[in-house]
C-alpha cells in the first residue's frame, strides 16, 4: 500500500513523476494510471490528491509489463497472474501433456507463438481502429484491460493484432445496434461476460484436465478440435434458452 500523502518526499527512494515513468518507457499517463488500477503496477509514494513520486520498482514493473504484452503476447489479466505468482494447480505430468497438445490445435485456435522467421503477425494501427470503427483510444484501453484483446506498442503507435479485431467490429456493432454511451452502456459492461468466461474455463480446466491426462496428446487434441465447437453452441443456445424462459414466465 502506498504511503499516506502530505510526508517529505525522500528522492533517492523515490526519484520519478509521472512524466519521468512517461518518457522512460514510451506510455501516455492514461495508460500508466489505468495499470495501477488494474494492479499491475504498485501505486506510488502519494503526497497529495494528483501527485505522486514512484521509484525503480515502478520503472522496471512497467518495462516487465511491455515484455510480457508486445513480446509474448500476453493479455493484462494473465499478466497480472504472472506477476502475482499465482499457481495454476497443474502437475507436472499435466503441464507437459498440455504442452503438447498446444502444438496440434492452432488450427482450431490460430497461431500461439509468433512466426517462426520472427517477423510480427499482421497488426492493425490503434489510428486506422479509431477512424474505420468510431472507437475510442480510451475504449481500446478498457477492452484491453478486461483482457479481451492485446494491444502492442510499437515506436510508432499502439497496433493491434488482427486476431483480435473481431472484438472491436463486435463492439462497433453493439454501438451500431443501441448500446450507446447516451443510453449508459460502456465497454465495462463487457466485464461481466469477460469474468463469467474466465472463470467458466478456469472450471474447465480443473474439471477435464485430470480426466484427459490419462490419454494420449493426439487424442486430447482430437477431444478438444471437436468439443470445442459443441461446447461452444450449447453456450450460445442455452444463454438464448434462459432469456426465453425469463419471458415465457412474465405471462
Amino acid at each position: 500500500m502506498a504511503p499516506k500523502a502530505n510526508k517529505a518526499v525522500d528522492r533517492t527512494r523515490w526519484p520519478y513523476r509521472m512524466r519521468d515513468l512517461c518518457e522512460r518507457t514510451g506510455l501516455d499517463r492514461q495508460t500508466i494510471h489505468f495499470y495501477i488500477t488494474k494492479q499491475l503496477v504498485p501505486e506510488g509514494f502519494k503526497t497529495g490528491r494528483n501527485m505522486a513520486y514512484y521509484g525503480e520498482e515502478h520503472l522496471e514493473r512497467l518495462r516487465l509489463v511491455l515484455e510480457l504484452k508486445n513480446e509474448r503476447f500476453l493479455p493484462l489479466d494473465t499478466i497480472r497472474a504472472v506477476l502475482n505468482g499465482d499457481d495454476d494447480g497443474f502437475t507436472p505430468e499435466q503441464r507437459s501433456l498440455l504442452s503438447e497438445v498446444k502444438g496440434r490445435v492452432s488450427d482450431v485456435l490460430g497461431p500461439l507463438e509468433p512466426r517462426p522467421d520472427g517477423s510480427p503477425r499482421e497488426r492493425v494501427r490503434v489510428s486506422e481502429l479509431v477512424e474505420r470503427y468510431a472507437i475510442t483510444a480510451a475504449e481500446l484501453t478498457e477492452l484491453d484491460g478486461l483482457g479481451l484483446l492485446n494491444l502492442v506498442a510499437t515506436d510508432a503507435e499502439p497496433h493491434l493484432p488482427a486476431d483480435d479485431l473481431w472484438l472491436v467490429e463486435l463492439w462497433h456493432d453493439l454501438r451500431g445496434a443501441g448500446f450507446t454511451r447516451e443510453r449508459g452502456f460502456e465497454v465495462a459492461d463487457l466485464a461481466l461476460y469477460a469474468d463469467t468466461i474466465r472463470g467458466l474455463f478456469q472450471a474447465e480446466l480443473r474439471t477435464l484436465t485430470p480426466r484427459l491426462a490419462r490419454l494420449p496428446a493426439d487424442e486430447v487434441a482430437e477431444l478438444f478440435r471437436k468439443g470445442l465447437p459443441l461446447i461452444n453452441a450449447f453456450l450460445t443456445r442455452f444463454h438464448q434458452a434462459k432469456a426465453r424462459d425469463f419471458f415465457r414466465s412474465l405471462d
